[in-house]
Parts: structure tokens; sequence; C-alpha cells
């Protein structure tokens, strides 16, 4: 069986992880794992007051691309849907939400840290964090 990409987006609008999990459901999988990257209100010791995040224009392509190649190396993947947010977000808001489909869980949540970690690695997206000091700092993610 080949898997499938059935959603690999980069958006301004919220990411639920519930959407990504239903939309890789498949009749023949044992498994479904998710990960979702959520905002929090502290990095490196400091309290983060606001976050956003920008994407190179290529970023939708790259994601897709990674989804891609996720199914083309992966023979126990059955689906796979990703997301990255771009702008302002709140604390606790996703970030990046990733889920696969598998006939089983060890395979699932090895595609799903995998798929997690390119997409750290490849997606053209800066992260903009502001401090409760009045400090900032830009993230380049790969």
């Amino acid at each position: 069986m080949t898997g499938v990409v059935v959603r690999a987006e980069v958006t301004d609008r919220p990411l639920v992880a519930g959407e990504y999990e239903a939309a890789v459901a498949h009749r023949s999988a044992g498994a479904v794992v998710s990960f979702a990257g959520v905002v929090r209100d502290h990095d490196g010791g400091r309290t983060v007051r606001t976050l956003t995040y920008e994407g190179h224009p290529s970023a939708p392509d790259v994601l897709a691309k990674v989804a891609a190649d996720a199914v083309a190396d992966d023979k126990h993947l059955y689906a796979v849907a990703l997301g990255h947010r771009i702008g302002a977000l709140a604390i606790g808001d996703a970030a990046l939400v990733v889920a696969v489909s598998c006939a089983h869980r060890g395979a699932a949540f090895d595609a799903c840290r995998r798929l997690v970690d390119e997409v750290k690695a490849r997606l053209p997206i800066w992260k903009h964090q502001v401090f409760a000091d009045g400090t900032e700092e830009w993230v380049n993610c790969p």
C-alpha cells in the first residue's frame, strides 16, 4: 500500500489536532498518532509575552515536500496530515500539528517523530519572541 498526504498546509488559522487526526483515519490503521507543538509561556528561563511566526513564500511547497518524502520513504504510513501556523499566536496555541496513521503503534510513533524532526529541520519559518523584560529574539527554524 502506498501512503497518501491528505493535508499539508501553512496557515494563519488556528490548528486543531483533532481535525488532522480525523483526516488520516484509515480503515486499515490500528494507530493514529499526532503531535501538537504548542506555544509555551517561557523560553531559555525568560517569560514569553508574545510570539509571531513568519514564513518564507516557499514554506507551503517545502511542507508539502516533507510530507511527500515521508510517504515515499516509509512503507508503513497510510496517511499523513501536517500544518504549521504563521502570524501572531497566543500562549497555548498550536504552532505545528502532525498526524499519521499506520497499521501498528510503533511505526506510527516513529513516523510522527521523524516528520516533526523533518519539519523543524527543513521548513523556512522564523519565530519572533518578545519577552516580559522587553527583550526580543528571532529564531531561525532551518
